[in-house]
């Protein structure tokens, strides 16, 4: 087995296994066994393990001695951490992609705001979510900007699955709004300010204890 076929299926395992912490199905302290993890995927350990290495990177997992792998926790301080690293480096991304945004793009940015609104579940409406996202951050053309972010982005999206999980209700998104209209006007600055205290909102369910959305 080539070690490009290696690096290809350790991404697979990982996107599937982000997606079941991300969502839930895998909850807090859920161990990770690399045999049946192989086994499930049909795959040696190699590729298991840079699975795990690239889980660990995003925040979704945790190597410990004699313990194995197990899906990290998270706190109320790790939502505000990462809600404000992800202000940061998406600012930063969008003054480097707003020269580049055209029309189109927003127009397809609109288009994922509409249907974040019409989103039936928080997964259609974390989908359309980091669409927007991504579409008004990629033109800045910074790939390890944009990886951070991705994976900040992970993150967010893992506290929003605990929040919502139980009751959903689809939000209506003025911020995206307002971004997309400050850009169109080629305000740019104010599509910085907008975006900053949009992600950095973290707030809880009225009579929730859990966290409530990260967008």
């Amino acid at each position: 087995m080539t070690a490009a076929k290696d690096d290809t299926i350790a991404a697979r395992i990982s996107k599937a296994l982000a997606d079941r912490i991300i969502s839930g199905s895998l909850e807090p302290g859920s161990r990770l066994g690399q045999d049946r993890i192989a086994e499930e995927f049909g795959a040696s350990h190699v590729p298991v393990r840079e699975a795990f290495r690239r889980l660990e990177s995003q925040g979704l997992v945790v190597s410990e001695p004699r313990r194995g792998v197990r899906v990290a926790g998270f706190s109320m301080d790790e939502i505000t951490e990462v809600a404000e690293m992800r202000a940061a480096l998406e600012v930063l991304a969008l003054r480097h992609a707003a020269p580049h945004l055209t029309k189109a793009i927003l127009d397809q940015a609109e288009d994922a705001t509409r249907a974040g609104d019409k989103a039936g579940d928080v997964q259609a409406w974390e989908e359309a979510n980091r669409a927007f996202h991504r579409l008004i951050l990629t033109p800045c053309a910074m790939p390890r900007l944009l990886k951070t972010i991705d994976d900040l982005h992970s993150a967010s999206a893992r506290f929003l699955f605990s929040g919502w999980r139980a009751e959903w209700e689809a939000p209506t998104d003025r911020d995206h709004r307002a971004i997309l209209g400050a850009l169109r006007a080629g305000q740019v600055e104010t599509a910085a300010s907008v975006l900053a205290r949009h992600v950095q909102w973290v707030g809880k369910k009225p009579g929730k204890a859990t966290p409530g959305p990260v967008s």
